[in-house]
């Protein structure tokens, strides 16, 4: 099948590969622009590019789809459909209509739950027991359109958004083959009932704030594991938090004062239970075990945490 590709991270990328790899054609591949990163904030391209150039497609990467240039570089590519996964674009009516097979996407979620941009870290983070990949025939809406294929994971005790993400790009590779070989399908509608949003992860979100329950604080690291990474300030070092576990419990102590410090973990107080931090980073330093940490910085129980958040 002659195909049209528009995705960015590795997610997307994942499924540009199996979409060669099982024979298609795909002569034009979308992309955002090149963006500054890491310590000297050189321009990148995005893995999709990376991958666009290796299989020689051409590279179109348009800060729009909305203008007539871009729009007729689609035309052109006389695509039968078009695979979408974490564009971060917003396709027109007139680009949706160009392939005669339509735009198909993979969401990282069991549609409706979970529409937009953060569907992985939003089931970590509402304590979801599964999610999935959902292969959706697109219309103008967000994440609206009639399921053409779908498949459940479990989220684990364990899983962190990079785990998470590896397991659902893995399956919505395998998804989107599986679909571009039946097509035209017809697609399941979504129901009206159980629709939720993912809106995109602000790094404010990231701030534990421990007048909340310990379960929901560990969600939240294994949520922004690895973006923004869960941050907090105890006996007045600013770390980010890479692992934890809830103790469960009725309330130990005042929210935000350390019980216990050893090798073993950090012991924070919460609203309800404890959090017990297993792994840390300091500012411009690597991830360290807890035992490491407290090899160059003694706690002593009692110690507060300094609350970051808007207390």
């Amino acid at each position: 099948m002659r195909l049209i590709f528009a995705g960015t991270p590795e997610f997307a990328a994942q499924a540009l590969r199996a979409i060669v790899a099982a024979g298609h054609q795909v002569p034009l591949v979308l992309t955002q622009p090149d963006r500054a990163a890491g310590r000297g904030m050189k321009l990148r391209p995005s893995p999709v590019k990376i991958v666009g150039q290796a299989i020689g497609s051409e590279v179109f990467q348009p800060a729009s789809l909305k203008g007539e240039t871009a729009q007729e570089r689609i035309r052109q590519a006389t695509a039968e459909a078009m695979v979408v996964a974490a564009y971060g674009l917003i396709l027109p009516q007139a680009v949706l209509d160009v392939p005669t097979l339509g735009c198909i996407n993979i969401h990282a979620s069991l549609l409706p739950r979970w529409r937009g941009a953060a569907p992985i870290q939003r089931a970590i983070l509402a304590g979801d027991a599964e999610t999935g990949i959902s292969i959706m025939q697109m219309d103008a809406g967000l994440d609206s359109g009639p399921i053409l294929r779908s498949e459940a994971v479990t989220i684990t005790d364990d899983d962190t958004a990079a785990s998470l993400h590896d397991r659902l790009a893995a399956l919505g590779a395998r998804l989107v083959v599986e679909t571009l070989a039946r097509l035209p399908l017809d697609g399941q509608l979504q129901s009206a009932d159980g629709v939720s949003y993912a809106k995109k992860i602000d790094k404010a979100e990231a701030i534990l704030d421990w007048r909340q329950p310990a379960a929901q604080l560990a969600r939240q690291v294994r949520a922004f594991d690895p973006f923004p990474g869960a941050i907090c300030s105890i006996g007045g070092h600013v770390l980010k938090v890479w692992r934890a576990r809830a103790v469960a419990g009725g309330v130990a102590g005042v929210p935000g004062v350390v019980l216990a410090a050893d090798r073993e973990g950090i012991n924070v107080a919460c609203s309800e239970g404890v959090l017990c931090i297993l792994e840390v980073q300091k500012a411009g330093g690597r991830r360290l075990s807890v035992a490491d940490f407290l090899a160059g910085a003694a706690l002593a129980p009692g110690t507060e945490c300094a609350c970051l958040a808007d207390c």
